[in-house]
């Protein structure tokens, strides 16, 4: 059984992972590349493993860095089921339509530019039609449901805790009449976190592929989140500025409305606008108001109660349409806007931005992992300007950056996942992170688990093999210890006072190594 690293190696996007059996080849995830020229340029080049070939995708959650190029592998010539949890099928269903949408503006803008230049334009790598075709592909699972794709593999979806219907997937594939057990962390979530379970506790696997987004980082502050928000709201106001949210519009947009509605029901809530600026984020809330029996229990018992989802506030105000979200730029202050993307790579954030980023009374409030080479880590990094549809903006706003509201586990929460493990894996491929975090848990976890960790690179293959059965002696009880030494002693004592018997002897032998065996 082979696997092969074609996405999220040393880099946080384009999660792609390939596991090629006796007579099953499936994916795990097809993901887009974010950030960097070079890694955008790979959603473009033609996929290094024919699609026609791929039986099966298994999709661990909606983000567009796990799902992002599905379309584009239909378009290819794939044609199996693509297998993910029904939450995660509903996201998609909104998601992978919105990113053709976004690239169709995004190669249109690029095109009047060549045309004016003479040079050959460009198509969008799909289209949103071709992401609503590729919908009727995907099949929606339960979690804690073991189902057999094929006579050597099948696979169970967990909770991964990171956003809504995310999954970690284990995968039990048959080889030479053994079983290889595989367990893909997808993105792990942080305990504790509003709305979402925690991340489920894996008993054990062969072979862990591993995330690794935090490696390196702590997140501050996790148990005063409402707080720290409700200082940046008024901070900025009493500056007389906006402040401007970017969101990953599924999750992170529902927990800043979570936190917003507490402030709002305690009454401690600022007189403000409150703006959801993204057709996305509006949808997304929409499936989240009607998916509880994904809610941790105390989220689903506060709905319960109250018989209201727990991301409605009265003054949240939705911007629709391009009209409603162009007149959002002339407001001058008291007003929250939470926009997409999360990164500030593409849609109506970077008008935001644009119209903000100058202004000293205005704040920016990062919420989430800014990847490297994205317009929100040039942001974060200090960067004095930023390049926005072609213009030089200053960055003057006052940037606020709070890793504890990220969905994803640090540090902390991805050694305790790892060491909940009842049996540990025999091998951990750290995946999903840039080079610092990598190498930083990877030392911990050689150094605390005693595991043995591989960075994979991209395109690199390995063959996994069953482990080689070994047998096991019996582990000896502090009694049985105590028996065997007093027997020792005794024939000792026969050594020096008389004539032993050589079957004594025999015994005494057999007895000393089954001591060594057990030390």
């Amino acid at each position: 059984m082979k696997l092969t690293f074609y996405g999220a190696c040393k880099t946080v996007t384009g999660s792609c992972y390939l596991i090629e059996t006796e007579d099953t080849k499936l994916l795990i995830d097809c993901g887009m590349y974010q950030g960097p020229k070079e890694l955008k340029e790979r959603n473009y080049g033609d996929f290094l493993f024919n699609p026609a070939e791929i039986d099966y995708v298994v999709l661990t959650h909606a983000h567009i860095d796990h799902s992002g190029l599905l379309p584009k592998l239909m378009k290819k010539g794939f044609k199996g089921p693509i297998i993910t949890t029904k939450a995660t099928m509903d996201l998609c269903s909104i998601m992978l339509p919105d990113s053709g949408h976004i690239q169709e503006l995004e190669i249109e803008r690029k095109n009047r530019k060549l045309l004016r230049a003479g040079k050959h334009i460009l198509e969008p790598i799909y289209d949103h039609l071709d992401a609503s075709k590729v919908m009727l592909q995907f099949k929606g699972l339960d979690y804690e449901l073991v189902t057999e794709l094929s006579p050597t593999v099948s696979i169970r979806l967990r909770d991964a805790g990171h956003i809504l219907g995310s999954a970690i997937v284990e995968m039990w594939i048959k080889q030479d009449g053994k079983k290889i057990k595989l367990v893909f962390s997808g993105d792990l979530g942080n305990y504790n976190q509003p709305i979402v379970k925690d991340p489920t506790n894996i008993d054990d696997a062969d072979y862990l592929i591993m995330e690794s987004t935090y490696g390196n980082r702590i997140h501050e502050n996790l148990g005063d989140k409402k707080e720290i928000l409700l200082k940046v709201i008024e901070e900025t106001f009493e500056r007389g500025g906006n402040l401007i949210i970017p969101a990953f519009a599924v999750e992170r947009t529902q927990d800043i409305l979570y936190y917003l509605g507490i402030l709002e029901q305690e009454g401690r809530l600022p007189d403000c606008d409150i703006y959801i600026d993204s057709p996305l984020a509006i949808s997304a809330s929409e499936i989240f108001k009607t998916s509880v029996q994904y809610y941790d229990e105390e989220t689903k018992k506060a709905y319960e109660a109250s018989g209201q989802s727990p991301i409605i506030l009265k003054k949240l105000k939705m911007a629709r349409t391009q009209e409603e979200s162009m007149r959002l730029n002339e407001v001058k202050g008291r007003t929250i806007i939470i926009s997409a993307s999360g990164m500030c790579e593409a849609g109506r954030i970077k008008h935001h931005l644009k119209h903000n980023l100058w202004r000293p009374e205005s704040s920016v409030l990062f919420v989430g992992f800014q990847a490297e080479g994205t317009l929100g880590r040039q942001i974060i990094e200090g960067q004095k300007t930023v390049k926005i549809h072609g213009e030089e903006i200053a960055v003057k706003a006052k940037i606020y950056n709070v890793e504890g509201f990220s969905a994803h586990a640090d540090q902390p929460a991805l050694l305790k996942w790892v060491g909940s493990f009842k049996k540990l894996p025999r091998k951990v491929f750290l995946v999903h992170g840039e080079i610092e975090g990598i190498e930083r848990l990877k030392g911990l976890l050689e150094k605390n688990l005693s595991l043995d960790v591989i960075v994979p690179d991209w395109q690199q293959s390995f063959e996994l093999a069953a482990e080689k059965q070994v047998s096991t002696p019996k582990k000896l009880t502090d009694r049985d210890l105590e028996l065997l030494y007093n027997t020792v002693i005794n024939k000792l004592n026969q050594v020096y006072k008389s004539e032993i018997e050589k079957s004594d002897l025999e015994l005494l032998y057999d007895k000393l190594k089954n001591i060594e065996k057990a030390i």
